[in-house]
C-alpha cells in the first residue's frame, strides 16, 4: 500500500479522496492555492503546500510546481481527482519521469483517447457503433465537403478536451464558417489545441455512460449504467443509475461493447465510457472519459464499490477484488450538482463568502462537500461546490429522499442551483422518466423567484423578531435582579450586540 499519496485538486473531491486515504492508512497531503488556503481540504490532510495565487493555470494547472512539491513531501503517488490536470497526459508522463505513480491511465491511453477523433477510430475497429461523424479538419472547404456528406443538424466539436467546451450545434451551411471559428478559438484557450472535428447532431437522445475499472492483469469490469441526460450546453447537471432507457437485454449490450472498449485501449484504472442512445433505444459511442467522474458517487451507491479505494488499489498493481460477474446493482440513486449560480439568472456564477451551511440527513442522502461557514467561494475555478446524493430501494423512494434532501439543504451567502433541482424533482416528465438531452430547455424557464423571495422576507422577519426580543432583554428592568458590575453589564450588552448583527447581516446577504 502507498505510503503517502498528494492529491492534485481542491474543493470536495480533493477532500473525498484524502478520506480515502485516512482509511487506508495512507498519509495525504493537499495542495492549495492563495485563495484556498483556508479549505477544508487543507485543514484536514495531513501536509499541505501552497503551489501559487489564485489563477489556476498559476495553481492548479502548474506541472512543474506541483512535481516539485510532491518530491519535496515524498510522495509515493498522485491523485488528480476529476478537472484541472486529470485528462492530462504530460502531466501523467511527469509522474512517471519522476517515479511517482499517477492515479489513473497511462500517458499513452490519455494521450489516445483524449483525441476525439482518434478514440472515434479506435472504437470503430472494435466494432463498436460510433455516432456518424468527420475526420479532423484541415480547412474551410473540408469542413463544408464533410458537412454536406453529414448533413445538417451538426455539431462542430474540440478534437480535445471536454466539459461542453469547444462546441458548436450548426443547422445550416451559412452558420458553419462562423462556428468553427468560434469552437476552436475556445478550444484553443481551454486545451491548448484548436483542431476540431464534425459530428451528426442527434436530437432528442439520451446520455448514458458505463463505468469501467481495470486492473494491470486484464481484468476489465462494468460497474452498470448511468443515465446523464439532465444537462445544460453540454455540462451534466443531475445523474442516475441506473438508467430508465436501458433494460436487462440493452444493459448488457452496453457492458459487454464497454468492456471491450477498454481493453481495445489497454486501459488501466477508472474511465467511462460515453455513449447516445437515439429514439429506438440503439446506442452510438461518443467518448471516453479517462478519469473519476464527477458522479461516481451514484455507481457506489447502488454497488457498494468504493471506487476511490479501488482506484488505489488498482494503481499499486493489485488485481481487482471481484469480477463481473459479481457485481450486483440494487436499488436506485441520484445525484444533484450544487453549484455557485443563479438559475434565475441564465445559471451567472455567484461568488463570495458562505456565511451560513446547513447540509442534508438522514436515510440514504449522501453529501460530497467542503463547505462550511465563513468558506469563500472564488470566481477562478468551476462553480460546483457539492454533489448532493440520494438513494432508495427504487426510483421513486430516491426522488423522494433527494426532494427532501433538497428541501432541506441551507446555503446563506452566495446563490446556489437548488431551486432548479426542485423543480426537476416535481416535474412530471422527469418522474415518469422521459428524458433527453434537450429536456432543461424544453421544460424549465426559471425567470421567477417567488417562492425564494417568500423565503427570504421569512428570513428577514424572523431576523427582526428575534432582534426586537433581544433588545427587549437588554433593557434596564430586565437586568435589574443582575450584577451590579457596570463592566460585566457592557460586556453582556456589547456580545449580545455583535451576535445580533451577525444575523441581520446573514439575512440581508441573503436578500440580496
Amino acid at each position: 500500500m502507498f505510503r503517502k499519496l498528494l492529491v492534485a485538486n481542491r474543493g470536495e473531491i480533493a477532500l473525498r479522496i484524502l478520506r480515502s486515504c485516512r482509511d487506508l492508512g495512507i498519509d495525504g497531503v493537499a495542495v492549495y492555492s492563495e485563495v484556498d488556503r483556508d479549505s477544508l481540504h487543507v485543514r484536514y490532510a495531513d501536509e499541505a503546500y501552497l503551489i501559487g495565487p489564485g489563477p489556476a493555470s498559476e495553481s492548479y494547472l502548474n506541472v512543474p510546481k506541483i512535481i516539485e512539491v510532491a518530491k519535496k513531501a515524498r510522495v509515493d503517488a498522485i491523485h488528480p481527482g476529476y478537472g484541472f490536470l486529470a485528462e492530462n497526459a504530460d502531466f501523467a508522463q511527469a509522474c512517471r519521469e519522476n517515479t511517482i505513480t499517477f492515479v489513473g491511465p497511462s500517458p499513452e491511453a490519455i494521450r489516445m483517447l483524449g483525441d476525439k477523433i482518434e478514440s472515434r477510430r479506435l472504437m470503430s475497429q472494435a466494432g463498436i457503433p460510433v455516432v456518424p461523424g468527420s475526420r479532423e479538419l484541415a480547412t474551410a472547404d473540408t469542413a463544408a465537403a464533410a458537412a454536406t456528406r453529414i448533413g445538417f443538424p451538426l455539431l462542430v466539436k474540440a478534437a480535445s478536451g471536454g466539459g461542453g467546451k469547444g462546441i458548436r450545434a450548426v443547422y445550416q451551411a451559412e452558420e458553419l464558417p462562423i462556428a468553427l471559428e468560434m469552437a476552436s478559438r475556445e478550444a484553443g484557450s481551454a486545451f491548448g489545441d484548436g483542431a476540431l472535428y464534425l459530428e451528426k447532431f442527434l436530437e432528442a437522445v439520451r446520455h448514458v455512460e458505463v463505468q469501467i475499472i481495470a486492473d494491470h492483469h486484464g481484468n476489465v469490469v462494468a460497474l452498470g449504467e448511468r443515465e446523464c441526460s439532465i444537462q445544460r450546453r453540454y455540462q451534466k447537471m443531475i445523474e442516475e443509475a441506473p438508467s430508465t432507457a436501458v433494460d436487462d437485454a440493452l444493459r448488457q449490450r452496453l457492458i459487454e461493447m464497454a468492456v471491450r472498449a477498454g481493453k481495445a485501449a489497454d486501459y488501466v484504472n477508472v474511465g467511462t465510457i460515453e455513449f447516445l442512445l437515439d429514439e429506438e433505444g440503439n446506442p452510438s459511442f461518443l467518448e471516453v472519459n479517462t478519469r473519476l467522474q464527477v458522479e461516481h458517487p451514484v455507481t457506489e451507491l447502488v454497488t457498494g464499490v468504493d471506487l476511490v479505494a479501488d482506484q488505489l488499489l488498482v494503481a499499486e498493481g493489485e488485481a481487482l477484488p471481484y469480477r463481473q460477474e459479481e457485481i450486483r446493482v440494487r436499488g436506485w440513486a441520484i445525484e444533484c450538482r450544487i453549484a455557485a449560480e443563479d438559475p434565475f439568472n441564465e445559471f451567472f456564477p455567484s461568488v463570495g463568502k458562505v456565511s451560513f451551511v446547513s447540509e442534508p440527513g438522514g436515510p440514504g442522502v449522501r453529501v460530497d462537500s467542503a463547505l462550511y461557514d465563513g468558506a469563500y467561494i472564488p470566481h477562478y475555478y468551476d462553480p460546483l461546490i457539492a454533489k448532493l446524493s440520494a438513494r432508495g430501494r427504487d426510483r421513486a423512494e430516491a426522488i423522494r429522499r433527494m426532494r427532501r434532501a433538497l428541501q432541506e439543504y441551507k446555503i446563506v451567502g452566495v446563490d446556489t442551483n437548488i431551486p432548479f433541482h426542485l423543480q426537476v424533482m416535481d416535474n412530471v416528465h422527469f418522474i415518469a422518466g422521459t428524458l433527453d438531452t434537450g429536456f432543461v430547455e424544453k421544460h424549465f424557464r426559471l425567470d421567477h423567484q417567488d417562492e425564494l423571495e417568500n423565503e427570504e422576507i421569512a428570513l428577514v422577519a424572523a431576523s427582526l423578531l428575534a432582534h426586537s426580543k433581544r433588545k427587549e432583554a437588554l433593557s434596564p428592568s430586565s437586568l435589574a435582579g443582575a450584577s451590579g458590575d457596570s463592566w460585566r453589564l457592557q460586556s453582556r450588552r456589547t456580545g449580545l450586540r455583535e451576535r445580533d448583527w451577525g444575523m441581520r447581516r446573514m439575512a440581508w446577504r441573503k436578500s440580496i
